[in-house]
């Protein structure tokens, strides 16, 4: 992010009504599609999150409130203290953001599950007013529209990839509907020392919870056995072949959606980030699983 959009940001943000005297923020990480700034106000720290409705991600800021309300209710996530257009400020957690290693360490994937039935039952029931949608096959044909639009470097690829979106939906048949939290990264995994927390709403929406689960393993790069171990966890079953099937269409589902986000960002993004070669790596990472999966299951 620019000198100026940070200097902005900062300037917003001690400037919020919800202080009770003046403030400081200082930046922290985690934030690339906001501003992520730690404020202290007397004795008490909080978190704002500063940033805009972003519509060529789906990303608008009315739906990460309401889904950070009701995932304070269920008790998954921080406290909302103060919301308005562009900014929203969440009561500080001492805790560290997990790594990718942190969540393939079994022990923790034990803690994991146990939070995405909660998101999925809890704030399935807690969350209120109009609630987005998160269909990732529709998230892939959205950005195959704006990438033809902008006449993407990849044009050429389009067709195949979205005929390869669109033969998963099919294989995916028909969902039980939660409302899932559809973006976990593993800093989105924080552990206080004694329990974790599920941050960054943004793209929470309703969605099949097998896209939780794919989207777990991709970002994590669980290894096989680790996936198997999962499925059962979360079913409390064994995993047949069907199900086997629908969550790895899901994954190939959940690995084009970041190839196709990386694209579009490539065209739309400010950010200082190599999008050309995050394109690359996750490409590359799509087409292996989308060929093991057909070597597998077929089409």
């Amino acid at each position: 992010m620019s000198h100026a959009a940070a200097a902005a940001a900062r300037v917003r943000a001690e400037g919020l009504r919800c202080w009770h005297g003046p403030v400081i923020a200082r930046p922290v990480g985690g934030g690339i599609t906001n501003h992520n700034l730690l404020v202290t106000d007397g004795a008490d720290s909080f978190v704002v999150r500063i940033g805009g409705d972003i519509p060529v991600h789906g990303i608008l800021r009315f739906n990460e409130l309401a889904a950070s309300r009701a995932a304070h209710a269920a008790d998954l996530a921080p406290e909302v203290i103060h919301a308005e257009p562009g900014a929203m400020v969440l009561r500080y957690i001492s805790a560290r953001a997990f790594e990718e290693a942190d969540v393939r360490a079994p022990a923790n994937l034990v803690r994991v599950v146990p939070l995405l039935r909660r998101c999925h039952r809890d704030v399935t029931r807690l969350i209120r007013g109009p609630v987005l949608t998160f269909w990732v096959f529709q998230v892939n044909r959205s950005y195959g529209f704006q990438l033809r639009d902008d006449n993407h470097r990849l044009v050429g690829d389009l067709a195949r990839l979205i005929a390869i979106n669109d033969a998963l939906e099919t294989a995916i048949g028909p969902i039980d509907l939660v409302l899932g939290h559809n973006d976990l990264l593993p800093g989105n995994l924080l552990d206080d020392g004694e329990r974790l927390w599920l941050i960054d709403w943004e793209y929470a929406g309703f969605n099949s919870p097998l896209f939780d689960l794919a989207n777990l393993a991709s970002n994590n790069d669980l290894p096989p056995e680790a996936e198997d171990w999962l499925l059962g966890a979360y079913f409390d079953r064994a995993p047949d072949d069907v199900l086997r099937r629908r969550y790895h269409a899901m994954k190939c589902a959940s690995l084009l959606r970041e190839t196709l986000w990386s694209m579009v960002s490539e065209m739309h993004s400010t950010l200082d980030v190599d999008y050309v070669a995050y394109t690359a790596k996750n490409l590359e990472r799509f087409e292996a699983a989308h060929a093991a999966y057909q070597a597998r299951f077929g089409r």
